[in-house]
Order: C-alpha cells, then sequence, then structure tokens
C-alpha cells in the first residue's frame, strides 16, 4: 500500500522491451536509501518490484497487463517519474489509501496557472468513481477532485506538490495513470451485489 504522498522525482535510465520482458532502469536517491530485491515502488503511481539495483539506479519489471492499464508502456529514456516507497505501518497516512494498481489513463486537457495554484482538467472514459471533494491518484499522487463532469473532471494543485512531483514537467495532451478511491470500487461492487435501497439498515447491517 502506498499513500499518494511522492518521495521524489526518478528518471528514466534505460528500457528493455523485448517479445519476452519490459525492464526499465530509474535513478533515484532517497527510495534507494534502504532498498531491497523484492521491494514495491509506486512508480508513476504503478506498483512495481525491485529486481536488481546499485547505488544510483534500480531495476523492475511490468507485467502486459500493466502496460495495458497505463502510461508505462510509451515510457522513454529522460522521462520523469514520481517515486513513494511502500507504506511503513507506523507511517502518517498524509494523503489517501493507495494500492499502486492503476485502473485506467486520463489526458491532460489544460493547465491553468492560478494565483496560488495550479487547476487540471483532464479527460476520461468513465467518471463513476468521481466525486467533488472526493480523492483521486494522478500519477501516483494524491489529490483532490474539485469538479466533476460526464467525461473530464479537475484538480486543484497547491505550489508545493506542483514543484516536488513531476506535474511540472506536463503539458496538454499528456497522458497520466489513474487510481480510481478504492473505497468507490468496493461500494460499487457492494451495490451490485445486494441491488437493493440503501437506507440506515443497508449501511448498518454492512459495517458502515
Amino acid at each position: 500500500m502506498f499513500t499518494g504522498i511522492v518521495e521524489e522525482i526518478g528518471s528514466i535510465e534505460k528500457v528493455i522491451h523485448s517479445d519476452e520482458e519490459y525492464i526499465l532502469e530509474i535513478a533515484a536517491i532517497k527510495v534507494l536509501e534502504d532498498i531491497n530485491i523484492g521491494d514495491s515502488i509506486a512508480v508513476n503511481g504503478v506498483c512495481l518490484t525491485v529486481t536488481s539495483f546499485n547505488e544510483h539506479i534500480f531495476r523492475v519489471q511490468t507485467a502486459p497487463i500493466t502496460l495495458q492499464k497505463s502510461s508505462l508502456e510509451a515510457a522513454a529514456v529522460g522521462l520523469k517519474v514520481n517515486l513513494e516507497r511502500a507504506l511503513e505501518l507506523q507511517a502518517r497516512l498524509g494523503g489517501h489509501l493507495v494500492s499502486g494498481h492503476v485502473n485506467t489513463t486520463a489526458t491532460i486537457d489544460y493547465i491553468q496557472k492560478m494565483k496560488n495554484a495550479f487547476i487540471m482538467q483532464l479527460s476520461v472514459s468513465e467518471t463513476k468513481y468521481l466525486v467533488a471533494e472526493g480523492s483521486i491518484c494522478i500519477d501516483g499522487i494524491s489529490l483532490t477532485v474539485a469538479d466533476v463532469q460526464n467525461h473530464s473532471f479537475t484538480v486543484s494543485i497547491i505550489p508545493h506538490t506542483w514543484q516536488n512531483t513531476n506535474l511540472q514537467f506536463k503539458k496538454t495532451g499528456d497522458v497520466v495513470n489513474l487510481e480510481f478511491d478504492i473505497i468507490a470500487k468496493y461500494t460499487e461492487k457492494l451495490l451490485q451485489k445486494n441491488k437493493r435501497k440503501i437506507d440506515e439498515d443497508f449501511l448498518r447491517n454492512n459495517g458502515f
């Protein structure tokens, strides 16, 4: 599990793409401090497993389903990526619970610089899991949804988040990874299973 609080911006140093495997080598500093083979690291919000490392880079492999659902298939040398190590049980949960399992991608419609924030609008095929003031994970960053339309939504980004993530390098038309709030997905499954009116008894019986 992750929090969506990015620890540092890494850089892709090498991409190995063949019929048998898809490997990324990523340069980093902070996440290498206590790294071990088998550790999970969120790379632009995608939970990947460390297969090898040295004092400057770490290497991860990706599965075909990961490439289908995320933007990593188009990753190139020099790309700046958000990095976060897996959550420790004693750590503060500063963002929201993030699994690192990307659901889909979104395209940036525009970025508007305001006096004390950046407003970003993104197009997405499905917005049923999004609600205003709810949580969304964009490229591994825990953000709050500002507004939701039929096939788009906006987020407001404070300067600190902008300066300490790869959002500062993004532009209109770029594709980013999305992970919807896991609570919303479980709620949908629960409703599909029960197919009944939500009332006080329903919520109580289901642990709310």
